[in-house]
């Protein structure tokens, strides 16, 4: 199992900036992509930005040059820097971890709990 604890949600003006932090902890034998997700009432889950383990970031070209994902060292714990905000990037937003619990090379993926972001304008 792994677990995932997601911070650093709240309200912020338009304009304005947040940072998310998603810590995962658990039986991790190695991680391949952590990322972040988002979901807007009334909208499926949509993909905001991922970073895969050699590196490489991808991000929904909603957020390209506002978000920038990144991750500590031991991959285990990703972060997302939001700046200039809009009211349309509301939503609560999933941190999701990929990877292997052992060296049998089964992949697993879980998710966190949510955290809202509101944005108002």
């Amino acid at each position: 199992q792994v677990q995932l604890v997601e911070s650093g949600g709240g309200l912020v003006q338009a304009g304005g900036s947040l940072r998310l932090s998603c810590a995962a902890s658990g039986t991790i034998f190695s991680t391949n992509v952590m990322g972040w997700y988002r979901q807007a009432p009334g909208k499926q889950r949509e993909v905001v930005a991922v970073i895969i383990s050699g590196g490489t970031t991808n991000y929904a070209d909603s957020v390209k040059g506002r978000f920038t994902i990144s991750r500590d060292n031991d991959k285990t714990t990703v972060y997302l820097q939001m700046n200039s905000l809009k009211p349309e990037d509301t939503a609560v937003y999933y941190c999701k971890w990929s990877g292997y619990h052992s060296t049998r090379h089964v992949e697993y993926q879980y998710w966190g709990q949510g955290t809202q972001v509101t944005v108002s304008s």
